[in-house]
């Protein structure tokens, strides 16, 4: 199954392209020089990019919920929230944290989660950010990101199938093998 042409309002991602995108940011962070103790990552879009660094830093990783894309199958921004506690791997959240999301869109999402860190963890020392992409129209700068869309397009991330998916299309979705990323898997 091949995907649509990205064009200049949208951008389509593969499995394959994602995960080349994240191995990128690894680079990246690892190039700049910085030591850093934990990654944190936002749920849901950073889960992935976060769990990948944490196994490639050998760090442990931090989860911070996070959720203002909710309306309309997740494609219209709402209010921001942000979760009330951190799950954490290993001790706390403190010394020089790597914040990871996939994306900086508007940057609403960096510059509360950036203040609710500051104020609700003392402990950390040191605070950067890391991100697949960079969106032309974002008010912050994330210290890493692998690209810059200047056009500002719509990401379809290869996950995105599941957004509409529900478990009793299941089966049909299984049987239609619309899975072809793992054709062994069919």
């Amino acid at each position: 199954m091949s995907m649509p042409p990205s064009t200049e309002r949208d951008l389509w991602v593969s499995w394959e392209q994602y995960h080349g995108l994240i191995e990128r940011l690894g680079l990246l962070v690892h190039e700049s020089g910085w030591a850093f103790d934990k990654i944190l990552c936002l749920a849901r879009g950073g889960v992935r990019v976060g769990d990948v660094l944490s196994r490639i830093f050998d760090l442990p990783l931090g989860i911070l919920a996070t959720s203002s894309y909710r309306e309309a199958a997740g494609t219209v921004q709402g209010q921001l929230d942000i979760a009330q506690f951190i799950t954490i791997t290993r001790g706390t959240l403190d010394g020089r944290v790597l914040l990871v999301d996939d994306m900086v869109d508007t940057g609403l999402t960096f510059t509360r989660v950036r203040d609710h860190l500051i104020q609700q963890f003392p402990g950390i020392t040191e605070l950067r950010t890391a991100v697949l992409w960079q969106k032309g129209h974002a008010k912050v700068q994330p210290d890493y990101f692998v690209e810059h869309l200047p056009t500002n397009p719509w990401i379809h991330q290869p996950f995105e199938d599941y957004d509409s998916l529900r478990p009793h299309q299941l089966e049909a979705w299984i049987r239609k093998g619309v899975r072809t990323a793992y054709p062994d898997s069919k």
